[in-house]
């Protein structure tokens, strides 16, 4: 292989709401904390141990805006995008900041939908007892 690649692709739970930022000119940036977890059994202790990892999340201008508009804390999406390392100063310290700029995203579950999809949930199965289609509601599709 020629070249190199930079390329992230990650599904995680948004941590903050989405910070905005507006400069002149019209353009936009967004900023905000994605959760990613990682779940496995330890093998001496037998319990389940979760490792959760935080990304800074950078959006702008047309996809800042919407992500303002739509996502709030604790929403799911899928994020593809690259990491790009900032510098900066504190202090007279040098500081470094790790994101992940995106550059296409799609919403896979509000927060909203899983309160609801908790609140279906039959205790007997452990499974949500009623899907958010319906039958009856799959005959005005068009395809």
């Amino acid at each position: 292989m020629a070249g190199t690649i930079n390329k992230v692709i990650l599904i995680g739970h948004l941590g903050d709401e989405v910070k905005m930022h507006y400069f002149e000119g019209g353009n936009s940036i967004g900023r905000f904390p994605l959760a990613t977890n990682e779940t496995y059994t330890n093998r001496q202790t037998g319990e389940k141990v979760t490792n959760v990892e935080w990304h800074n999340i950078v959006v702008r201008n047309k996809l800042a805006e919407i992500c303002e508009k739509y996502l709030t804390k604790g929403d799911r999406v899928y994020c593809e995008g690259r990491i790009k390392t900032r510098q900066y100063e504190v202090d007279g310290q040098k500081r470094y900041a790790t994101e992940i700029h995106v550059q296409d995203m799609t919403f896979l579950s509000t927060k909203k939908d899983t309160d609801n999809t908790a609140s279906n949930v039959n205790p007997t199965q452990g499974n949500p007892t009623s899907s958010s289609v319906t039958p009856e509601e799959d005959d005005d599709l068009p395809f």
